[in-house]
């Protein structure tokens, strides 16, 4: 289905997802990358070494989801804009997630942005909050959402310029 859509199928993403008991821990990398190419750009960012690319280049990258501590260095350093944070400990109700983003106007901490899902269909209006810019060298931006639980899994992206003023 990936070849054919562009978007993994939710037992592609069950292969590259925390089990509950690591997501309980607080924030993980998820590396939402299903291609063979030759990149590595995630694993070399890693301090920790917790993310992997063997037995060579070409593989996909497979994170130690018990030495990730969900830092999100690698999120900005992957080309593919596949590699996303996730938080369930941010609150009782809401999960906080942190997504790659490289258009503008960025929102702003405090607006509620437009979330989407895998597929591009919107997923409901969530509470931005914190923006990271990029580097100088690395332009991309992380935008923290928060979501509701359930769907910490499924908002990947955000509508550009789809913002509204907060709560």
């Amino acid at each position: 289905m990936l070849i054919q859509t562009g978007i993994p199928s939710a037992e592609d993403i069950l292969t590259v997802t925390p089990s509950e008991e690591r997501f309980a821990k607080g924030p993980v990398a998820i590396a939402e990358c299903f291609q063979k190419i030759p990149c590595n750009p995630c694993m070399m960012a890693c301090a920790k070494k917790a993310i992997r690319v063997e037995p060579d280049i070409n593989q996909t990258p497979r994170v130690d989801f018990d030495v990730c501590n969900g830092c999100g260095v690698c999120l900005t350093r992957c080309p593919g804009l596949a590699i996303f944070i996730v938080d369930k400990t941010y609150s009782d109700t809401e999960a906080l997630i942190k997504l790659p983003f490289e258009f503008l106007p960025l929102p702003k901490e405090g607006q509620l942005a437009c979330g989407l899902n895998r597929a591009g269909e919107e997923m409901g209006w969530f509470p931005v909050v914190k923006v990271i810019p990029g580097s100088k060298t690395n332009k991309t931006c992380t935008i923290c959402l928060a979501v509701p639980k359930d769907l910490a899994m499924e908002v990947r992206n955000i509508r550009a310029g789809g913002y509204q003023d907060g709560r």
